[in-house]
């Protein structure tokens, strides 16, 4: 009976561990999450930082596995989360660093988004604490929802506000270029 046991315990953690991915700076990653009614795989994940400090880990979620940016973009749906690591973001820090990003994300011309871009911000509008989770699902129908601690906060439909909230994260200017290849599994 007591070999059972330790069999037992020997498998639960092998269990409870092959659910978790990985973990990143601190924070464990699923090996895939259900969003939606969507399966989505663990692509990559790694660390925005700046000035040495991490702000938050961001990872990639896709149908499959894939490897390139144009692969992720051109899928039905993949998610973007980000677990954040960092009382140093607060939300007027990250309002900004996703008006950056949109900019960089669509060559400076965000003038066809800027509605849809404004309303994206007020999922910023509460405080962020360390620990708050952002799931990103972009989804070619029905557009991005955006989630806050599990919680859905909006949806915004359109396949141009779709690509440029990927490419803040997957673009050719991207928040963070090793954060990229990390999502990207490189």
């Amino acid at each position: 009976m007591k070999s059972l046991s330790t069999l037992l315990l020997a498998t639960s953690v092998l269990l409870s561990s092959s659910l978790q991915a990985k973990e990143v700076s601190g924070v464990q990653l699923n090996d895939s999450i259900t969003v939606e009614g969507q399966t989505l795989v663990l692509n990559g994940a790694g660390v925005r930082s700046k000035f040495f400090i991490d702000l938050y880990v961001g990872s990639l979620y896709v149908p499959v596995n894939l490897n390139t940016a144009q692969a992720a973009l051109d899928a039905p749906s993949v998610a973007v989360r980000l677990n954040i690591t960092s009382g140093m973001i607060t939300a007027d820090k990250m309002k900004d660093a996703i008006n950056e990003g949109f900019d960089d994300a669509t060559d400076g011309n965000t003038a066809p988004i800027a509605v849809k871009i404004e309303q994206f911000m007020g999922l910023f509008s509460a405080e962020i604490v360390e620990g708050d989770q952002f799931t990103l699902l972009a989804d070619k129908v029905t557009g991005v929802t955006a989630y806050k601690n599990g919680q859905a906060q909006a949806t915004i439909a359109g396949e141009d506000f779709r690509q440029a909230v990927l490419k803040i994260w997957l673009g050719n200017e991207p928040a963070q270029d090793s954060l990229k290849d990390a999502m990207l599994g490189q």
